[in-house]
């Protein structure tokens, strides 16, 4: 048998308990074969000795919005704008650059923005009077990196017929208002889709190009697979045929990351099957009856996403106790609310798992982590367990009586160490001191039993990995504060495992990825030390990462040896050769 490629001199830390670390790696077929020992006596076709640097099983972001985030890549980027004179000058420059910013292709001259953020400006939101001023006639969609909200100018407003203060609020949104009843230009959770409704669907090809820009940013990172919380509709999605630009994107090599994808729960529809197909809700999905888990080790589709709640930084989050509203005018007794009638959403979900589909609910405040809870429990006890875990999406405020029934329902949960940086002094107020040990819960997670999948809801947060880890392990925010209850960091071990055996299992995939076993995927990063030992985490650099064996990125910084023993092919094609040594 001759392996495909055989890393030598390495430290690997494979994550799998039963042979922790290892020098050697041999991949064939895309899969891992073996470790040390386990490889004497195999040739390969190429041979890397990689002078001691760190591999690791690839890293896994579990939520994040990849479509998203490579429209965003080509949209103006105002996040590192500190004071709305610095926004505006921004603004400015987009409208008088007719390339900058914008869609050429939509007809409507929009102006596309990205990355807002009132933390950014002392709390402040732009003045809509101003944004007409810089913007005039040419509509303005401005996404706030929460997500849960965005900023419009009054174009934008007129053309969805919302500009009038009579025009009613929608169901789990807000069109914010002053005092005298205009808007503002700060549109909430489901009042985005007025906006939105304008601009999508983005074409096929749009989004395939997003995904193709996003992937290879992944895969700078280190990171082999994702999952895509939520496609196909509601605000959060781009084209109700966003899958084709998925498979597409696959299918051209043009998607460097593994991807499982997590339709919204607004496009599952009645199935109308035979009546004997369910037990109890009426079965509600995809047409051909197609559900969780259905795809390839390269695209397959998630749990169905449902929102039951908003934010914590816009205090749109359903919470047992009221927020302390630093900042926020006339916002005394606010708990914040859910996105729909609690009822219909257990309706609606328990249709879909009806159908087959796990669940993964967004659910922020802890009242919301109560409806999840209680929702997945019954649907468990009545349809039984799925293939897929059951998952509630960022779990942000958990009492701690909800620990144990978290872990006795086999929940996972899906907690962003990437907030605490530059969310977390403004949680902090929020939230007060007698709830903010409940806050983004990591140690405590893992000692009741919880899976904990490390994950960044890029765009919202920052995706680096490697900062994701650091940020686990010292919860440090903007300010220099460790944020929330210092008990919950996590060990340098334990927050490599959330990014790979943690999130592998979240997303029902630790029988194929996770670890560095044979039999598994070779997908796996390689780093310029040890996240385990090295000072600080977030300094460490990639160096290379492998998708089942094949190099989606190799940094100016990698230095790997081909070993005498590869083939002189394999040195032309891998690009160690010379030209004068090829002729």
């Amino acid at each position: 048998m001759k392996l495909d490629l055989l890393l030598r001199n390495a430290d690997i830390i494979t994550m799998d308990p039963d042979h922790p670390v290892a020098g050697s790696l041999g991949i064939w077929q895309g899969r891992i074969v073996g470790l040390d020992h386990d490889l004497d006596g195999l040739d390969a076709v190429e041979v890397l000795d990689l002078g001691g640097a760190t591999v690791t099983p690839g890293f896994i972001d579990a939520h994040c919005h990849t479509t998203w985030f490579g429209l965003g890549l080509a949209e103006l980027d105002v996040s590192g704008a500190r004071g709305l004179e610095e926004l505006y000058g921004l603004l400015t420059g987009a409208v008088s650059d007719a390339g900058a910013g914008t869609n050429a292709d939509d007809g409507g001259g929009w102006l596309f923005a990205t990355g807002f953020s009132q933390t950014q400006h002392g709390g402040s939101f732009p003045d809509i009077a101003e944004l007409d001023r810089i913007t005039g006639e040419r509509p303005l969609f401005m996404r706030h990196n929460s997500g849960h909200m965005a900023v419009v100018n009054t174009a934008a407003l007129r053309l969805a017929g919302a500009e009038s203060p009579s025009f009613p609020d929608p169901d789990g949104g807000a069109i914010v208002r002053d005092a005298a009843g205009h808007p503002t230009g700060l549109v909430q959770e489901t009042a985005q889709e007025l906006i939105q409704q304008l601009i999508l669907p983005y074409s096929l090809e749009e989004i395939e190009a997003a995904l193709e820009r996003a992937t290879l940013y992944y895969a700078s990172e280190g990171i082999t697979s994702f999952t895509e919380a939520g496609v196909g509709g509601g605000w959060i999605g781009h084209s109700p045929a966003e899958l084709a630009a998925y498979q597409s994107a696959s299918a051209n090599g043009r998607l460097h990351a593994r991807a499982q994808v997590m339709p919204v729960l607004d496009v599952l529809h009645g199935l109308n099957g035979h009546s004997s197909d369910s037990v109890g809700a009426t079965p509600a999905g995809l047409d051909l009856g197609i559900t969780s888990g259905f795809g390839n080790d390269h695209l397959s589709l998630g749990p169905a996403k449902v929102f039951l709640d908003g934010s914590l930084l816009g205090e749109t989050a359903a919470v047992s106790h009221e927020f302390c509203s630093h900042g926020h005018k006339d916002n005394r007794g606010n708990t914040g609310y859910f996105q729909a009638d609690p009822a219909q959403l257990r309706e609606r979900i328990e249709a879909a798992y009806a159908a087959g589909w796990s669940i993964a609910a967004h659910a922020i405040g802890d009242r919301a982590v109560d409806l999840a809870v209680d929702i997945i429990t019954h649907c468990q006890a009545v349809y039984g367990q799925r293939r897929l875990p059951n998952r509630i999406e960022h779990a942000s405020m958990t009492r701690p009586e909800q620990l144990a029934r978290l872990a006795d329902a086999g929940i996972a949960v899906t907690p962003q160490a990437s907030f605490f940086r530059d969310g977390g002094d403004g949680m902090t107020a929020s939230l007060g001191p007698d709830r903010l040990p409940w806050a983004y819960r990591a140690a405590s997670f893992l000692e009741a039993g919880v899976v904990l999948a490390g994950s960044s809801d890029r765009p919202v947060a920052d995706g680096n990995v490697l900062r994701g880890m650091q940020a686990f392990v010292d919860r440090r925010t903007g300010s220099g504060a460790v944020f929330g209850n210092p008990a919950e960091r996590l060990t340098p071990h334990q927050a490599l495992a959330a990014y790979t055996s943690g999130a592998a299992a979240a997303t029902g995939s630790l029988g194929d990825k996770g670890t560095l076993s044979p039999g598994k995927l070779a997908d796996f990063a390689v780093l310029s030390a040890s996240p385990l030992t090295a000072p600080s985490i977030s300094e460490l650099q990639v160096l290379a990462t492998a998708v089942g064996g094949r190099f989606t990125y190799q940094s100016t910084h990698f230095h790997a040896e081909l070993s005498p023993e590869s083939s002189f092919a394999s040195r032309v094609s891998a690009g160690r050769v010379s030209a004068t040594q090829s002729s």
